[in-house]
């Protein structure tokens, strides 16, 4: 068997190799899928050609093969608790594969699968085994008799049980109804030495035995009935782990051998100080840092929800396991340029995003510091409520989903403290939030029932504004219809159209369709794969199906949106020259009114940097570039320098449009002739809208002059509020400023001492409960702050006591305290107190075991809410 040195040759020669097959070679798509809410992550090659199995896109080829960069560790493959500890689990992972759209099917994808096996890698034939599908008596004839496997060395697998017809691990289905087929397997073996027997036997998860690559045939489509319809184009859907194939051709077992990982390990060891370089924490960290580099570089950003919560978690996992390795400080950025070292000649962006990378997994890392702080506070409180010796499954499983505290830390705290930890409920907790991604991660639709338009509309649009069509689909309230009357609101398919449909940030078009005898009225323009879909309603007359209709477009509004548009191609020029490279477009909207522009970059623009933003896009202006489109290669077009957006799905012709020398990006949307036509931009806005995304709001043209209209008229109202003009408005309003913060401390220090007498007067009237002295009282006129500094007090008077104050924030809110000396918080916690009063005004709360504070929003319960403190305490003291 050949070895080949690296991953980046197999990858290569795997792509070369299909290139040769007449394959087109396409770039892997992001990891946030393009348009297809059922997906967290890429997960799988095939999931950029997905609606091209389905059948609602057409491609300019019927063969493709691609590498594709993939995530599983959220939803319905989540195996991140695995990731490290075992040979082949990771969270980030490439897929090799070929496709075919209705081109070859079985035979050749048999045919290319074993001559790259067995001729380019030069794997022994002996070495490899096959699966098939239990009835797919072609594919096993095919591997017997054409490729010459021995028939004992090819292993049919049928269903899990006969209940459950086509659920096989030889069976793939894209949902539970639509396209389908059998499936054939390949197995390289790694020899007697190691444990594991052949697929379909008991020992099959043993790691002897190694699936690389996966041969999917989809040729059937299955109804919600059961049946199994022909399709009239079968298609070919195949995949083989880079990591995998990587492991064998470089002589090893475990995927993390591999001249990638063996790198990321090193760094990980240097960056941690770890010596052993066995330990299983250096694969987790090596693992982990490769599908947050990559998550990061795609757009993702930590946060609480969806792929961004799933990003924190594996962040935090890493930061965890660098701590176990023996890290003193923030690491986990240093492994990035390691990364890109290993992946960056593969992936560029990978370099071209390495400030804005490294300063989100810092900045992260730095946070997660703070929240192992915040988790161990609640984790004291939680342990000093805790009766019996048994921290309950809820807790830890709230400290780790909530906060990202760690399990196992907080059982090595519980242990510290002769305690355990419900290990059933944790274990409980966490199945219920997987059966909940799961459901989450499900095609919900049947594909049967999904509209499958047949024909392309030809958009003509770039070049007029006004064309003739027919009419070939009218759909109304979901459903085909020949006809449409007055009044129908509907969609209507042309066979070309001048209306730009939504995509790419723009909004579509609105306009009219002129008919013989009355007009459709377009309010917006989407798209449904190659279809346009006219959205409106018909205003008069009728329409049927291949009518002539004369299409117009609105020409002030695409006029409007086409300037907006093109002025977020100069904004985002400026802010990469201003603040640097690591500035890339995370999403945009242009209508006629505004345009909406965010991108990466980690702190708020100061005013002098948004003015020198606005400096250069108004030269840009001034300077009137032509606006020049081309169409080309995409391959070419990215040797021009042109920026391809997040998020955007490309075919291999693409539209170049530059301004120039300042701009030039890749981009089907509509633009104006010239930059001049823009006349001025201005920034209404900046603002933080996720962790390192800036929003920019901007006007240009006609809006734009409206813009500083609704800014003079602003800044007349400020000035005649506080007595001021054009030059001393500054002055004016700090003065003001200062002014209400002197008068605020003023009040807040008579409510103090107004507070401080009524709570003077109230512990003078405290009743005993079982010999201890107890306040219950409703001040009235009285502040939150000054409500604790009085709780304070009376507990300093009082010395050994229980307060319960309460006090009613205008008409519909309601502040609660209460307080507990240390000496009773053995008996009496003031969290339990507080919330037995919240409970009837309808609201919630907690604190410390001596302090407690909660908030409600129905006053008028709480003179009933105060009367349950007295009998309670009763039965606590």
């Amino acid at each position: 068997m050949t070895t080949i040195k690296s991953t980046s040759e197999i990858r290569q020669g795997f792509l070369e190799f299909f290139t040769k097959k007449g394959h087109q070679t396409v770039s892997s798509g992001s990891l946030v899928p393009d348009n297809d809410p059922t997906l967290l992550f890429t997960n799988a090659g095939m999931n950029q050609f997905k609606d091209t199995f389905l059948g609602t896109e057409q491609r300019a080829y019927t063969r493709a093969t691609s590498s594709q960069r993939c995530v599983r560790a959220g939803g319905k493959h989540n195996d991140l608790d695995n990731v490290g500890y075992t040979a082949r689990h990771h969270t980030f992972f490439e897929m090799l594969g070929n496709f075919s759209f209705g081109d070859y099917f079985k035979e050749e994808a048999i045919s290319f699968a074993w001559e790259y096996l067995t001729d380019v890698l030069k794997i022994p034939k002996e070495k490899l085994l096959v699966t098939v599908y239990e009835s797919d008596d072609e594919a096993f004839s095919l591997w017997a008799n054409k490729i010459g496997v021995p028939e004992d060395r090819i292993i049919r697998i049928g269903d899990k049980s006969p209940e459950k017809k086509f659920e096989s691990d030889n069976f793939w289905s894209m949902g539970d109804t639509g396209p389908c087929g059998p499936c054939s397997e390949i197995f390289y073996d790694h020899g007697e030495h190691i444990w594991g027997g052949p697929p379909g036997t008991p020992e099959e998860d043993g790691d002897r035995f190694i699936e690389i690559w996966n041969l999917v045939f989809m040729q059937f489509n299955r109804h919600a009935d059961g049946t199994m319809e022909n399709l009239p184009k079968p298609s070919v859907d195949t995949g083989m782990g880079l990591e995998r194939i990587s492991a064998i051709m470089q002589n090893g077992h475990s995927n993390y051998d591999i001249d990638i990982f063996q790198g990321l390990i090193k760094k990980v060891a240097e960056v941690t100080g770890a010596t052993d370089l066995e330990d299983k924490s250096l694969r987790v960290v090596a693992d982990h840092i490769r599908s947050c580099g990559f998550l990061i570089a795609d757009g993702v950003m930590p946060s609480n929800e969806g792929r961004g919560y799933v990003l924190r978690r594996i962040i935090r996992r890493a930061v965890r396991h660098g701590h176990k390795l023996g890290a003193k400080e923030v690491f986990f950025y240093k492994i990035y340029e390691e990364l890109i070292k290993q992946m960056g000649e593969a992936y560029p962006e990978l370099l071209q995003q390495r400030l804005f990378v490294e300063k989100i997994l810092r900045l992260e890392e730095e946070q997660f510091g703070k929240t192992l702080e915040r988790g161990l506070q609640i984790l004291d409180i939680a342990l000093d409520d805790l009766e019996g010796s048994v921290v309950p499954g809820d807790v830890v499983f709230k400290l780790y989903d909530t906060y990202g505290f760690p399990a196992d830390l907080t059982a090595d705290i519980a242990r510290e403290r002769e305690l355990t930890i419900d290990q059933d409920g944790f274990d409980s907790a966490m199945a219920e939030q997987r059966a909940r991604a799961q459901q989450a991660n499900n095609f919900g639709k049947d594909y049967n029932d999904v509209l499958k338009i047949d024909g392309k509309t030809e958009f003509i649009g770039y070049e007029t504004l006004e064309a003739s069509a027919t009419v070939t689909n009218l759909i109304k309230e979901g459903a085909f219809v020949d006809t449409l009357v007055e009044g129908d609101t509907a969609q209507v398919v042309l066979s070309q159209t001048p209306f730009y449909a939504e995509s790419g940030g723009q909004t579509g078009d609105a306009g009219i369709l002129k008919l013989s005898n009355g007009i459709f009225t377009v309010t917006d323009t989407k798209k449904s794969g190659d279809a346009f879909l006219h959205i409106g309603y018909l205003s008069s007359g009728s329409l049927t199906i291949n009518d002539k209709v004369q299409a117009q477009v609105e020409a002030d509004r695409r006029k409007a949106i086409a300037l907006h548009h093109s002025a977020t191609h100069l904004l985002h020029a400026a802010l990469r020259k201003t603040l640097g490279e690591h500035v890339t477009q995370k999403g945009s909207l242009c209508d006629a009114e505004k345009l909406r522009f965010d991108f990466s970059h980690f702190e708020a623009l100061s005013i002098g940097t948004l003015n020198q933003v606005t400096h250069l896009v108004n030269k840009a202006i001034r300077d009137n570039f032509e606006v020049v489109t081309k169409l080309m290669d995409i391959e070419e077009a990215k040797t021009t320098g042109a920026m391809a957006l997040f998020g955007e799905k490309y075919d291999e012709m693409v539209r170049v449009v530059q301004m120039g020398d300042f701009s030039v990006e890749l981009c089907g949307g509509t633009h104006t002739k010239r930059t001049g036509d823009m006349g001025l931009l201005i920034i209404i806005s900046e603002a933080g809208i996720a962790a390192g995304v800036r929003r920019i709001e901007a006007s240009v043209g006609a809006a734009a002059e409206d813009a500083l209209y609704a800014l003079r008229e602003q800044f007349s109202k400020a000035c005649d509020l506080v007595k001021g003009d054009s030059f001393n408005i500054g002055e004016k309003i700090i003065h003001t400023l200062d002014r209400n913060k002197a008068l605020e401390k003023e009040l807040a220090t008579i409510k103090a001492k107004i507070a401080s007498e009524k709570g003077s007067n109230l512990t003078g009237n405290a009743i005993e409960i079982n010999g201890i002295k107890v306040v219950i009282a409703n001040i009235e006129g009285v502040d939150p702050k000054s409500l604790r500094d009085s709780v304070d007090e009376m507990k300093n008077k009082l010395q050994s006591g229980i307060v319960v104050l309460a006090t009613a924030v205008g008409d519909d809110k309601v502040s609660l305290i209460a307080g507990v000396t240390k000496d009773l918080t053995k008996k009496v916690k003031a969290g339990e107190l507080v919330n037995l009063v919240a409970g009837p005004v309808g609201g919630k709360g907690g604190g410390r075991p001596d302090m407690a504070m909660a908030g409600g929003n129905n006053p008028s319960a709480l003179d009933e809410a105060l009367a349950l403190v007295e009998p309670w305490l009763a039965t606590k003291l």
